[in-house]
């Protein structure tokens, strides 16, 4: 059901585009704005075509296969890396070791409460 959906879904998609590239667009008579006559620019629109019919009805007929992939998308509840842990959950990480203790005559530190003499020149 999923795979006809997602061809149908792609061909109406290719279909609408073909279909918007050839119709006229109205900006062509834009130019008549600023110098000739402005009747067809802001003014009534003829007829519905058949293309602006077609348009329509691929337009409906995409939103409807759209919706109707994400609700069976959300219905399956799979995921598509079933190995990876969902998410939300974490992996527990190992336990780390704790840092070795510097060897004993090895340099040590200061304890950082107390104060270092300036050196002498």
């Amino acid at each position: 059901m999923t795979t006809v959906l997602i061809i149908v879904h792609v061909l109406v998609a290719v279909f609408l585009v073909l279909i918007v590239l050839l119709q006229a667009g109205k900006g062509a008579s834009m130019g008549a704005a600023f110098g000739g006559s402005s009747q067809t620019v802001f003014g009534p629109r003829g007829g519905t075509t058949l293309l602006h019919k077609l348009t329509t009805g691929a337009a409906i007929v995409f939103m409807l296969t759209s919706l109707s992939l994400a609700a069976l998308s959300t219905k399956r509840g799979g995921s598509i890396m079933p190995e990876a842990p969902p998410a939300g959950q974490q992996q527990a990480a190992p336990p780390s070791a704790p840092a070795a203790p510097p060897a004993s005559g090895g340099p040590t530190q200061a304890p950082a409460s107390s104060p270092e003499a300036p050196a002498a020149k």
